[in-house]
């Protein structure tokens, strides 16, 4: 994936031809970076399982091999200057698009194993194994938006149309988009969720890190409880960032423009986290360290207020 973004690094640098609204390489490059950050994280996850290796293994395999085909498949349509999404205009078309779709599926069910496993896994630090596991479940659903953009927009017909599916909603595909992501400014775009969802995979164990970072200059983050109520509610909120952001998409508002329903839904999310983080944080400064005896108790907590 790392050769497929250089390779189409440089196809935006000397390839001017536009397909859909947007640069030809664009595509393969956004897919070659994301799965890069994608199977990096998995393989990372899938380290710390204490058993069921050999499982995991294989379902990181298939992750890579069906990845592996669905860039093969976007890189030559791209060469042949086609489509790869949606493209029903002639058989071969067609047929590659359907490879692609059953790519989709296999690596969409290779992660689901993974995330079986890390749900089933014993591991030692709480707040790891709950970054990973909302990680991954999130993931899974923002994948599972793509599924969603394969049904016939208005005007399409299944064995009829040259196209079918789409991007965006309310809209055709390819008008005007915002700068780098190309997701439409004009109405909805499924596109928003399905990168939202797909890259708490790495966003969740992210912030976890950096809670173990500051831990050492902040006492309240030195206690793992206090970090593991931290990733809770960040997980909790953004998985209501993502269904807001799908909800918005599915009623064909753009993403820079939302009316007063998603500004209020967004409102309370913002309420909701802050007093989760406030609550996360206030009783962290009275309780003290798991395993701490009665004797320590009361200087461990002084420790903490401080």
């Amino acid at each position: 994936m790392a050769v497929l973004a250089v390779v189409s690094a440089v196809g935006l640098l000397v390839d001017d031809r536009v397909l859909v609204g947007a640069p030809i390489w664009a595509k393969p490059f956004k897919f070659a970076v994301s799965f890069v950050a994608y199977c990096l994280s998995l393989a990372w996850m899938l380290s710390l399982l204490p058993d069921r290796r050999r499982v995991g293994w294989w379902a990181g395999t298939v992750v890579a091999l069906a990845s592996l085909v669905e860039m093969v498949i976007i890189t030559g349509q791209v060469v042949r200057g086609k489509r790869s999404h949606f493209n029903h205009e002639t058989p071969f078309d067609e047929a590659l698009f359907n490879a692609m779709a059953v790519t989709v599926v296999v690596l969409w069910a290779g992660t689901l194993v993974v995330a079986v496993l890390l749900l089933r896994a014993r591991i030692a630090d709480r707040a790891s194994a709950w970054a990973m596991r909302s990680g991954i479940l999130l993931a899974l659903a923002g994948a599972a938006v793509g599924f969603l953009m394969t049904q016939p927009a208005p005007g399409q017909e299944r064995g009829v149309s040259k196209v079918v599916g789409a991007h965006s909603v309310g809209v055709p595909d390819g008008g005007p988009s915002m700068p780098l992501t190309g997701w439409s400014t004009t109405g909805g775009d499924l596109r928003i969720p399905h990168f939202f969802g797909m890259h708490a995979l790495q966003l969740l164990p992210l912030l976890l890190m950096v809670l173990t970072v500051l831990a050492p200059r902040f006492a309240r983050l030195a206690d793992e409880r206090v970090r593991l109520r931290l990733v809770l509610v960040a997980s909790g909120a953004y998985a209501a960032v993502f269904a807001l952001v799908l909800w918005q998409a599915l009623r064909g508002q753009p993403l820079m423009r939302p009316d007063g329903a998603t500004l209020a839904a967004a409102g309370l999310i913002l309420l909701a986290v802050a007093l989760g983080a406030y609550g996360a944080l206030r009783r962290g400064r009275t309780s003290p360290p798991r395993g701490a005896t009665d004797a320590t108790a009361a200087p461990a907590s002084k420790d903490l207020v401080s």
